[in-house]
C-alpha cells in the first residue's frame, strides 16, 4: 500500500502559515535592527572602551556564545519570572533573539572595526573630528562593508533559530506547522512545507540584507 501525500490539508490551512510567517518576520526585523546597535555599542566598547567596560562585554559575548539558544530563551521565560520578571512568549524570544545576535555581531563588528587602517583614523582625527565623529563616519562605515557577508548570515542563523521560539508557545511559523500536523495528522507535509517556505525566506531576506547594506549602513 503507497503512501498518500495530502499537501491541500495543510495549504487549506494557510491563515495559520500566513500568522507564522509574519510573527516569524516580525521577531527577526525587531531582533536584527535592536540587536545590530547591541552589537555597534558593544563593539566600540571591545575596541575601545575602558578596561571594566571590555571586561562586562567581553562576559556577556563569550556567555552567549557558549550556551545553546534554547537554553537562554528558556532561561528568560522560565528563570526570570522566579525573579519577578514575568514575560509574555513573544517578549522573552525578543529578548532571547536580541541577546544573541548582538553578541555574535559584537565580534563580527569587532573584526570589521579592527580592521581599519591606523592611518585612516589619524587622518580623521586631524582633521578636528570628535571621537564620536570619527567612530561614525570614518571608522564604521568601511568595517560594516568588510564584515556585511558575514552580519547577513549571522542574521539568517537567527531568524532560523526563532523556531526554536515554538517551544514556550512564540506563535512563529514552526509553531504553526506543528499546530497544523496536531490536527489533521499530516506532520510529513506540514513539516515540508514549513521547509519550503524558511528556504524561501531565507534566500529573501539574504537578498534583501545584500541590497540595504550598502544603501543604508556603508554607502556604495
Amino acid at each position: 500500500m503507497g503512501i498518500e501525500f495530502d499537501f491541500g490539508a495543510v495549504l487549506g490551512q494557510w491563515p495559520l502559515l500566513a500568522r507564522g510567517i509574519l510573527w516569524t518576520l516580525g521577531l527577526t526585523l525587531i531582533a536584527t535592527l535592536i540587536g545590530m546597535v547591541v552589537g555597534i555599542a558593544c563593539a566600540w566598547a571591545r575596541a575601545s572602551g575602558p578596561g571594566w567596560l571590555r571586561w562586562i562585554v567581553g562576559s556577556y559575548v563569550e556567555l552567549i556564545r557558549n550556551t545553546p539558544f534554547i537554553v537562554q530563551l528558556f532561561f528568560i521565560f522560565f528563570g526570570l519570572p522566579a525573579a519577578g520578571f514575568k514575560l509574555s512568549p513573544e517578549t522573552a524570544s525578543i529578548i532571547a533573539m536580541v541577546m544573541n545576535l548582538g553578541a555574535y555581531a559584537t565580534e563580527i563588528i569587532r573584526a570589521g572595526i579592527e580592521a581599519t587602517p591606523r592611518g585612516q583614523i589619524e587622518a580623521a582625527v586631524s582633521l578636528a573630528l570628535n571621537k564620536v565623529q570619527v567612530f561614525t563616519r570614518v571608522v564604521l562605515p568601511p568595517a560594516m562593508k568588510k564584515v556585511w557577508p558575514a552580519m547577513v548570515s549571522q542574521i539568517i542563523i537567527v531568524m532560523l533559530g526563532s523556531a526554536v521560539c515554538s517551544q514556550i508557545s512564540t506563535e512563529e511559523l514552526s509553531y504553526a506547522a506543528n499546530l497544523i500536523q496536531s490536527r489533521n495528522f499530516r506532520a510529513f507535509e506540514a513539516f515540508i512545507v514549513a521547509t519550503v517556505i524558511y528556504l524561501a525566506l531565507s534566500v529573501a531576506a539574504r537578498r534583501l540584507l545584500n541590497w540595504a547594506g550598502p544603501k543604508f549602513f556603508f554607502g556604495r
